[in-house]
Order: C-alpha cells, then sequence, then structure tokens
C-alpha cells in the first residue's frame, strides 16, 4: 500500500540536496552557454580549422551518451590533471579531484555542443536586413549589435535555453554513477533506508516538476518584459 505518511518525511529528505543540485545546474548552464556561443560565433564568422574543429568536437558530443561521457571524465580528467601539472613542474593529486567537478566539466562539455545549436538557431533568425538599416544609418558593427542584434538573439533564444536548463537538471541524476549526489540520488538513497522507494521517487518527481514549472514561468515572464523593452 502507498504509505502517505512517509511523504513529508522524505521531502524533507530530498530538499536537503535542491539547492545543491540548482547550483550545480546553474553553474554547468552558464559554462556550457559560454562555450557554445564562443562555438556559434566561430561557425559564425567561419574562422580557418578552428571552424572544422567545432563542427567535429559538436558531432562527437552530440552523438556521444553523456553517462559515457561522465565516465570518460572521472577516468581520464585526474591522469590528465597530473600530466599537465608535471609539464610546469607541479606536483598534484589530481584523482583528489571532487567527483562533482569532475560531473560539471563533463557536462558542460556534453552540453555546450547542444547550447551552440541553440544559440546559432536565435542567430539565424535574426533579419539580416535589420543590420543593412542601421548601418545606412550610420551605425557601426558594435553598435548595431548591441542594441539591435543581441537583444534579439536574446529573446529568441529564451524559450529553448529555459529548456536546456531543465535537460541539465535531468542531466545531473546521471551522477549517481560517480557518487554525484542530486535530487535523483537522494531519492534513492531515502528510499533504501525505509524501503519506500515508490513513495519517494513520487515525492522526487514532485519536486521536479515545482522547479520545471518556476523555470518556465519564469522564462515566460523574462521573453515577455524583454519584448516590451
Amino acid at each position: 500500500m502507498f504509505n502517505f505518511g512517509i511523504l513529508l518525511p522524505d521531502l524533507l529528505s530530498i530538499l536537503t540536496v535542491v539547492p545543491r543540485t540548482i547550483a550545480m545546474a546553474v553553474t554547468i548552464f552558464v559554462f556550457a552557454t559560454i562555450l557554445g556561443s564562443v562555438f556559434t560565433l566561430i561557425e559564425h564568422r567561419r574562422i580557418p580549422v578552428l571552424r572544422e574543429l567545432v563542427i567535429a568536437y559538436k558531432v562527437f558530443f552530440k552523438g556521444v551518451p553523456m553517462v559515457i561521457a561522465i565516465f570518460l571524465a572521472y577516468f581520464g580528467l585526474p591522469p590528465a590533471f597530473e600530466f599537465i601539472a608535471s609539464l610546469v613542474g607541479l606536483e598534484i593529486n589530481g584523482y583528489a579531484t571532487p567527483s562533482w567537478v569532475l560531473l560539471i566539466i563533463a557536462l558542460v562539455g556534453c552540453l555546450a555542443a547542444f547550447q551552440a545549436e541553440v544559440i546559432k538557431g536565435a542567430l539565424n533568425s535574426f533579419d539580416t536586413g535589420q543590420a543593412d538599416a542601421a548601418h545606412s544609418l550610420g551605425y557601426t558593427n558594435i553598435q548595431m549589435s548591441r542594441r539591435i542584434l543581441l537583444p534579439q538573439i536574446v529573446v529568441a533564444a529564451i524559450p529553448d535555453l529555459a529548456t536546456s536548463l531543465m535537460v541539465t537538471m535531468k542531466a545531473l541524476s546521471l551522477g549517481f554513477a560517480i557518487s554525484v549526489v542530486d535530487i535523483f540520488a537522494q531519492a534513492q538513497l531515502t528510499a533504501a533506508l525505509n524501503y519506500y522507494y515508490l513513495e519517494a521517487f513520487v515525492v522526487a518527481v514532485v519536486v521536479y516538476m515545482t522547479i520545471s514549472y518556476t523555470i518556465t514561468r519564469g522564462a515566460d515572464m523574462l521573453e515577455r518584459s524583454l519584448r516590451v523593452w
């Protein structure tokens, strides 16, 4: 039978990791967006060699499952850190790197490929005729980008960026494979103590949906305010 009495203790237990989960998700989202923006700029400017490397990067990370990327980072980055440190005469213990740091690096690498496509789509939605009109009025490239191009790209990208943030939240559940505890992992640990697995996962679903609803509503409000502005 479904035990309603266990829902509140489960909720209180799961809520303890919500701030940590959100902090990791926002960190991954910010760095992935910055890296994706750089990739988009390289492709848009058609910079030789770098453009081909960016395309290869995106093909690789869009094709590799995130859980594999996480394990590659978990087993590959510590010795890589030690090797890089040895090149500059330092001696460090790469295996002391916290698992959550490796998880963030892995997911930033994966999601940057997808963020690049989101930003590229928003950039392609910009009407180049507006740029020509701005230049005819005496706008410099910097002024045109800051006052016309960037505001429109940001507004166009908001819905997809909000979706990306929610995808990042869910991707963090894969971190349990390397002992990083998020909402999903805490639900598993809580259920393992009292054996009420269904109840714990129902609570986790409610927490995820609450966060998702908050992100969606916030993105909608931001988009409407920016369109008015």
